[in-house]
């Protein structure tokens, strides 16, 4: 089978499957999940990662090359069928001809979704709902419960257990370059993007897949009820108008709250936060300067170093490692 896109195998830009089931269980197609269970040595995707296949559709990768097509093979036939299949690629494969470029060997697991079934609608109204679910399923039949946490991917040999966290989403105070290009590229990147901008243009920014708001920042950001997987910049240059957003933010569930500005502005607004009543050990959370270290100050510069320290941020929490906020502070160019 070739897989649409084949040639610039776009779909593995794509890490979350979410989006892509709910839009194919709108069409009544038998879908073919794809899990990856298993990985001895070197991977470019952790245990879990997930393709959906819908025919010569395909959302997501596993490891690139030609492998997401023979697999796409094997979804076929799990479609036509119905019985689940365990594909080893790498040491121990049955394809030879197929080579992991990193070595070691994949584990992968298929099973055919009906469009109907009741686990997979729990997973997609637990994600709309901002709600962490935990889905298990041995290839035949698959349940979920609601999680409080993250879980690591479990697998037996034979049924698998895999956390879903609601999706990430960055909230976006203001409407200078530097603000436009930090919602383009997380939306590029996949978050769910709001561009907040006080009393702004009623057209919205021609930005594609981000959301506009013309609220005051903090009511904007109070109805949007942000939790543990939002991001909140504000890069407003205006002292007042920032301080008020982040003490909104902070006193949210917000998992990032990050502040535009030179680091001789941090000491000032660390004492008016303080006079503000908030905790110390909230204040110490703002991420102040945000970006990453010495990156450049062009509106590409600073939005690509916003959305890499973002991204760090997630990752450090979806792998329990230690945040590395102190380190990056201390490094920064104080200019």
């Amino acid at each position: 089978m070739k897989l649409d896109d084949s040639e610039w195998p776009l779909f593995g830009r794509i890490t979350d499957i979410r989006p892509a089931l709910a839009e194919a269980r709108t069409r009544k197609q038998l879908l073919v999940l794809g899990t990856l269970v298993g990985v001895r040595g070197s991977s470019p995707r952790p245990p879990g990662t997930q393709m959906l296949f819908e025919c010569s559709r395909a959302t997501g990768y596993f490891s690139g090359g030609c492998l997401e097509t023979d697999v796409a093979n094997h979804a076929e036939k799990v479609r036509a069928d119905g019985r689940p299949r365990l594909l080893r690629y790498g040491d121990g494969s049955p394809w030879l001809d197929i080579r992991l470029l990193c070595g070691g060997s994949l584990d992968i697991m298929l099973e055919r979704l009906d469009p109907d079934d009741p686990a997979i609608g729990n997973l997609l109204t637990a994600g709309a709902g901002r709600c962490p679910v935990m889905l298990t399923s041995d290839g035949l039949s698959r349940s979920t419960s609601i999680s409080c946490a993250i879980a690591p991917f479990t697998f037996d040999g034979r049924t698998y257990g895999l956390g879903f966290d609601p999706a990430w989403r960055v909230m976006i105070v203001g409407g200078d370059p530097i603000a436009l290009a930090i919602a383009e590229i997380a939306a590029v990147s996949g978050f769910d993007t709001t561009l907040i901008r006080p009393f702004g243009p009623m057209t919205p920014p021609p930005i594609a897949n981000i959301r506009y708001s013309r609220n005051a920042a903090p009511d904007a950001i109070r109805e949007m009820a942000p939790d543990a997987w939002t991001a909140i910049v504000t890069a407003m240059h205006d002292d007042d108008i920032d301080d008020d957003v982040v003490v909104e933010a902070l006193g949210s569930d917000a998992g990032y709250i990050g502040v535009l500005g030179s680091a001789r502005r941090i000491a000032p607004r660390r004492e008016r936060l303080l006079a503000a009543g908030l905790p110390l050990m909230r204040i110490n959370a703002l991420h102040a300067p945000i970006g990453a270290v010495r990156s450049g100050k062009t509106p590409w510069e600073v939005a690509v170093s916003v959305i890499g320290e973002i991204m760090q941020v997630r990752a450090d929490r979806e792998t329990f490692r230690k945040p590395k906020q102190e380190l990056l502070t201390a490094e920064r160019d104080p200019d």
